[in-house]
């Protein structure tokens, strides 16, 4: 039987933001419901894809800081560390009502490709990374393999290499990648890390849309680690994301193996289930969306123009 308290100590949810085409009554609706520099560093994206991936992963944090946390939302404020990971800035120590303590969850956001993803664990350090497998925009599959060189070790190489079409090919890459990238924004190291210090010796089972892998093991500097557990999943045929959950620097609870969580696809309304106005609302707001929107249009024009 699976233990409830498993269930509330994780969180995995999705929104599908590639195919959520907002009103604009939804889209000033949801801007007065992130923080002022929230809303503005939104604004400064070109194009509508990116402003509505940004705008969905602020939903999805202001979401489990109201829902799992217990603070009303417009009682907390969301920082970056200055790697850019989120953070809740000075919560308080235990909600009153219930008598948990949020800094006993650790979360993190992705969005890339059609969705944005959220992965939050209490006790464990989490990060989440989700990658869509796509041809490479202006390069052939070996050429792009060949600029990437040096992010994966020969063993991980001969995994994507091995694993067929280019097509399948690519998918593993991108396998690796997200795995490589959730370990990352977990410890919450930027760019700074060198990704060849963590190979991954991949489960011999294949991603589904059905189930959550826990096979993958890693290999940090050489040696391998038994701290660290990877969740595996796919959200659709192209979308593959990766959890790592490893140990807090304070006392921890261990990952629960009667319950590996799946992600939950969010509806806008389930977004915004328990939203409240931060701002006042700003009608320009909606007319420069429109104009992203456009911009990929204009782009496509200017090109044939050209």
């Amino acid at each position: 039987m699976t233990d409830v308290g498993d269930k509330m100590a994780s969180v995995r949810w999705a929104f599908r933001c590639g195919s959520w085409t907002p009103s604009s009554s939804e889209w000033l609706f949801a801007a007065r419901c992130v923080q002022q520099e929230e809303k503005d560093r939104i604004g400064k994206f070109v194009f509508a894809k990116d402003a509505k991936s940004a705008m969905a992963g602020r939903l999805l944090l202001r979401r489990f800081v109201c829902e799992r946390m217990y603070i009303p939302w417009a009682q907390f404020r969301l920082e970056r560390s200055p790697r850019g990971k989120p953070f809740l800035a000075a919560p308080p120590e235990v909600s009153p009502d219930v008598g948990v303590a949020p800094l006993t969850w650790s979360f993190n956001i992705s969005h890339q490709g059609d969705y944005a993803v959220l992965a939050a664990e209490k006790g464990m350090q989490v990060g989440v990374d989700i990658m869509k497998t796509s041809m490479p925009g202006s390069s052939t599959v070996p050429e792009f393999f060949r600029v990437m060189t040096r992010q994966f070790t020969p063993h991980e190489w001969h995994a994507i290499l091995s694993a067929g079409s280019e097509h399948r090919q690519l998918a593993m890459f991108y396998r690796h990648w997200a795995l490589k990238e959730s370990f990352i924004k977990a410890i919450g190291t930027g760019l700074g890390f060198n990704l060849q210090r963590a190979e991954f010796h991949l489960s011999s089972e294949v991603p589904t849309q059905t189930s959550v892998l826990c096979g993958t093991r890693m290999h940090l500097d050489e040696e391998e680690d038994h701290d660290w557990v990877f969740e595996e999943s796919l959200l659709d045929e192209d979308h593959h994301v990766a959890v790592a959950l490893g140990p807090m620097k304070t006392p921890r609870s261990t990952h629960p193996t009667s319950y590996v969580p799946a992600f939950t696809q969010l509806s806008f309304t389930d977004l915004i289930a328990s939203a409240s106005p931060l701002t006042e609302e700003d009608p320009a707001y909606w007319e420069s969306f429109q104009a992203k929107a456009e911009a990929p249009l204009r782009q496509r024009l200017a090109h044939i123009q050209a």
